[in-house]
């Protein structure tokens, strides 16, 4: 069974992460997935901040709630 998740524990988790390379993976809508890697760089108390590795100058932001519904999936690198 999976471990259920709270908008409190996603977001310790991913504070734990900041300044780690992470694999993203994002619903782009109409079937596509967007598959980037990139840095966790911030984390507000409602969203979290992404730097892209391909390009040094995107950065893509997401919410916790999306991390809880699945719209959004990350790989943190060991």
């Amino acid at each position: 069974m999976e471990k259920l998740q709270t908008l409190a524990t996603i977001r310790k988790d991913i504070e734990k992460h900041v300044g780690q390379k992470v694999t993203l993976k994002a619903n782009g809508g109409r079937r596509k997935v967007l598959i980037n890697k990139g840095v966790i760089e911030e984390t507000y108390p409602s969203i979290f901040v992404i730097r892209l590795e391909n390009d040094t100058q995107r950065t893509v932001t997401y919410s916790y709630s999306d991390v809880l519904t699945k719209t959004v999936q990350l790989v943190f690198a060991s």
